[in-house]
């Protein structure tokens, strides 16, 4: 008897035992699958473009390295393509927004359905490099200028130094386009261009492996806002929300720029294959002309486009109003704890 009542109880415990091993399994499913689904929700993507290769788009590529956008619930899709294309594929909604803002600022203040939001770069990031033989600006007279857009920022830059050495690149010198910088250093190499406006790391790459001469800088020379955040009006009025992580993402991505020195210089050397001395200097040499905030003081703004409306021949400066829009990004660095 004695024996049939601990099988009894040997049984019970047994099955006790296997319950509480089903009920486990199927919590563990159950948690797996869970985390499962919210590991596959689909990121909503975002497109954005720039214009050219370069140290003027971190904030973004840091952005999207770091994962700052994914936090965000967002993929980034970073599109390079020409500032006039994308200015048409803006407007017509096939981009959420333009890192190349120059050129942007140019449309709005003609008219274009677009909104600044952000603004990466205060002051511009070229130097006016020339082959080797050329010692000085005055040299390049009858020589061949490559830029990557006609009437685009690099070329306005590329202009102005001349300007600074006697040239008028109107009449002295003849303009080509020649795509992105790495191919205007490919094209210094063959002759069939003779100076071009580089920025950082390209300008560095050009002098120390080139041998080619730095002439001018325009970043301690020039008012210059160039790099940043342009979108669709449309967007502002109808998706503030999705602006709004865009604009979280690329501040965080900005605030590691500006805070980590290192990080900054590794992915620069990873994205363009570079050594991180010569990623280290792009970054020393660029940092003061690049915003902490994503907002640049209203005396920059007045004398960028005081110097807009005359390169454009303008009867009239355009008032900011018309061309900023900083109330979502001033949100953003309040929640984010970004003074200025």
């Amino acid at each position: 008897m004695r024996s049939m009542v601990l099988s009894k109880s040997t049984w019970q415990g047994s099955l006790i035992l296997r319950r509480a091993k089903i009920v486990l399994a199927l919590f563990i499913l159950l948690v797996f699958n869970s985390a499962n689904a919210n590991a596959q929700v689909p990121l909503q993507t975002v497109r954005i473009s720039y214009s050219s290769t370069g140290i003027n788009f971190m904030d973004l590529f840091l952005a999207k390295d770091k994962g700052y956008f994914r936090d965000e619930g967002l993929g980034l899709e970073f599109i390079q393509v020409a500032a006039n294309i994308a200015i048409n594929a803006g407007i017509s909604g096939e981009l959420d927004g333009l890192a190349s803002i120059g050129s942007a600022i140019r449309a709005i203040q003609r008219g274009a359905p677009l909104r600044v939001v952000a603004v990466n770069l205060r002051r511009p990031l070229y130097w006016l490099i020339a082959r080797p033989e050329y010692r000085s600006i005055k040299d390049l007279k009858g020589k061949m200028l490559g830029i990557n857009t006609i009437g685009g920022s690099q070329h306005l830059r590329a202009k102005a130094m001349l300007a600074l050495g006697g040239l008028d690149a109107d009449r002295d010198v003849t303009s080509i386009q020649v795509s992105d910088q790495t191919r205007q250093i490919q094209a210094l190499l063959g002759n069939s261009i003779q100076v071009a406006a580089l920025s950082p790391p390209w300008n560095i790459v050009a002098r120390d492996k080139f041998k080619m001469r730095l002439l001018e800088s325009s970043m301690d020379k020039f008012a210059g806002i160039e790099s940043g955040l342009a979108v669709p009006t449309q967007l502002i009025q109808g998706k503030p929300e999705l602006l709004k992580k865009i604009l979280r993402a690329r501040a965080k991505g900005g605030r590691q720029f500006m805070e980590n020195e290192r990080d900054s210089a590794d992915l620069l050397a990873r994205l363009y294959r570079i050594d991180v001395s010569t990623a280290l200097e792009s970054y020393r040499s660029s940092k003061p002309a690049f915003t902490h905030n994503g907002i640049p003081t209203d005396d920059e703004i007045k004398e960028f486009l005081a110097d807009e409306a005359q390169a454009l021949k303008l009867t009239e400066v355009v008032p900011p109003s018309r061309v900023f829009d900083f109330t979502l990004q001033r949100a953003v660095n309040k929640e984010l704890g970004i003074k200025g």
